[in-house]
C-alpha cells in the first residue's frame, strides 16, 4: 500500500495580523498561517513533521503558490530525510480545490491512497492517521471528525437586526470534519473530473466524493487537540499544544 499525502499551503491567510511571519516567508503584504512561527518553526514545518513520522507514508506534495517553490522546498528538504519516497513542492491554484487538484496530477503513478490534510493543523496525532488510513483501506474513503459539543442552531438568512434562529439540530447525527481525509486515488481522481466538469466547489475533498455517490465516506473520530489554525489566538493554543508535546 502506497499512501501520498497533499498539505495544501498555498492561501493567503487572510485572518491572521500583519507581521507574524519572517520577511523571507512574506511576499504579498497578508500574513500567512502556514509559515507563522511556532517555536521558531513555521507551522508547516510541524505538519510535514508529524507525516514523515509515519511509516505509513511514501510521498509528502505540498502544493503552494508559485514564487514560493524554491524556498518553501529548501525548507522542508531538510525534514524529509527519513521520508520512504519523494517529497514533492508544486505550485497551487487561486483555491484549495485547484491547490489539490494540482497536487493529485504531480503523484506518483505507484500510488494507492491519498490523505489531504490541511497544513495548518501541526497536531494530528499519528495513532489517528493510523486508524483513518486503515477505515480507508477498507472502505475506499474516510475522514477525521469530531462531535460538536455546543449546541447548533439552523438560522435565517442577513436581515435586519441580525439573523433569527429557525430550529435546532440533534447533535446525534452532526460531526465536525477535520483531516486528514483519505482516499483511494482513483476514486478522488474520479471526484475531481466530475466537479469540475459541474464547475462544483466542495469545502473539502469528501464533499467531492460524496457527490459522486460510488462510495460511503466512513468517520474515524479524532481529537479536539487536532486544531486547525486560521486567527491569531489559535497560536495561543497551539504553543500550550508543542509545550505539552515537547514535555
Amino acid at each position: 500500500m502506497r499512501l501520498a499525502v497533499i498539505l495544501p499551503a498555498a492561501g493567503l491567510g487572510t485572518r491572521m495580523l500583519k507581521g507574524s511571519v519572517p520577511a523571507s516567508a512574506e511576499s504579498t503584504g497578508t500574513s500567512r498561517k502556514q509559515f507563522m512561527l511556532l517555536e521558531s518553526s513555521p507551522v508547516l514545518v510541524h505538519t510535514v513533521r508529524k507525516f514523515v513520522s509515519s511509516p505509513l507514508v511514501h510521498e509528502i506534495v505540498v502544493a503552494v503558490r508559485e514564487e514560493d517553490i524554491e524556498w518553501v522546498r529548501e525548507l522542508l528538504t531538510p525534514e524529509t530525510k527519513s521520508l520512504l519516497g519523494e517529497l514533492k513542492v508544486v505550485a497551487g491554484g487561486a483555491s484549495r480545490q485547484q491547490s489539490v487538484e494540482h497536487a493529485l496530477a504531480a503523484l506518483d503513478p505507484d500510488t494507492d491512497y491519498v490523505a489531504v490534510h490541511d497544513a495548518v493543523r501541526p497536531f494530528i496525532e499519528l495513532e489517528t492517521i493510523r486508524k483513518v488510513v486503515e477505515e480507508a483501506q477498507s472502505t475506499g474513503a474516510a475522514i477525521v471528525g469530531i462531535v460538536p459539543v455546543d449546541t447548533v442552531k439552523q438560522v435565517s438568512g442577513a436581515q435586519a437586526g441580525g439573523p433569527k434562529v429557525r430550529s435546532t439540530i440533534s447533535r446525534e447525527r452532526l460531526i465536525l470534519a477535520q483531516t486528514p481525509q483519505v482516499f483511494r486515488v482513483d476514486l478522488l481522481r474520479r471526484a475531481f473530473e466530475s466537479a469540475t466538469a459541474d464547475s462544483f466547489t466542495g469545502t473539502d475533498e469528501s464533499s467531492l466524493v460524496e457527490r459522486l455517490d460510488q462510495v460511503e465516506v466512513s468517520v474515524v473520530m479524532g481529537s479536539e487537540r487536532n486544531i486547525k489554525i486560521t486567527k491569531p489566538a489559535d497560536m495561543d493554543l497551539a504553543r500550550l499544544f508543542f509545550e505539552q508535546e515537547a514535555r
